[in-house]
């Protein structure tokens, strides 16, 4: 005669899920991450729109330097042969790329978001020789004004007090003196203009551009 089981008292144990257990091995890789609240006064003021604003400045800076780099080994080219046209450009390129990252900067010490758009290329290769290159340049240098003007009194329409600051320290003052200053160099070459351009050009490189490239 066999003996009948004894029905158990106790719950049955269950094994914990394995996400637990995970959890108990290495507690650290499931600790979920503290959420990371930006202090008042970073977004304090920082409307929409000039977030997107800054994101178009962003990418009409890096529009620009592009263009610079065309010129500046166009220039290099060892069948053009005008080495301070291409300095200066280059240089010009590399001021308009430090600009896109000083908004870069900005946009992460405001609290923006970043979004960077589509950079086409120049619309030409071939820049044909100094005048028309400079006063190509000329009109970069006249749409970023005006570009960061519009951005200037958008920040004022939105009373941003601290981005109006940043555009009056770093950039509307000094832009204006890049615009008296192509001035300067297209009303020189237009008067140095001559048949022989190529001495012309050399020439103007020579005594205008130098001291630039030197700053």
């Amino acid at each position: 005669m066999g003996f009948l089981r004894r029905p158990r008292h106790h719950p049955r144990r269950c094994c914990p899920p394995r996400f637990i257990r995970a959890r108990a091995a290495y507690p650290l890789v499931f600790i979920p991450l503290p959420e990371v609240l930006l202090p008042p006064q970073v977004l304090q003021n920082y409307h929409i729109d000039c977030e997107v604003a800054i994101n178009r400045q962003v990418q009409l800076q890096l529009s620009t330097s592009y263009v610079y780099l065309s010129m500046a080994f166009y220039f290099d080219r060892e069948d053009v042969a005008l080495e301070k046209f291409s300095s200066f450009f280059l240089n010009k390129s590399h001021e308009c790329t430090a600009n896109a990252e000083k908004f870069l900067a900005l946009q992460n010490q405001r609290g923006g978001r970043t979004s960077l758009r589509t950079i086409s290329k120049p619309d030409r290769d071939d820049w044909i020789g100094g005048l028309p290159a400079m006063e190509r340049a000329f009109q970069l240098e006249l749409t970023l004004n005006e570009s960061l003007v519009a951005l200037r009194l958008l920040a004022a329409s939105k009373s941003d007090a601290q981005l109006c600051s940043f555009l009056e320290n770093h950039f509307l003052s000094k832009q204006v003196e890049v615009l008296k200053e192509m001035s300067s160099y297209l009303i020189s070459m237009r008067q140095r203009a001559s048949p022989e351009v190529d001495m012309a050009e050399y020439l103007f490189g020579k005594l205008s551009l130098d001291h630039i490239n030197k700053k």
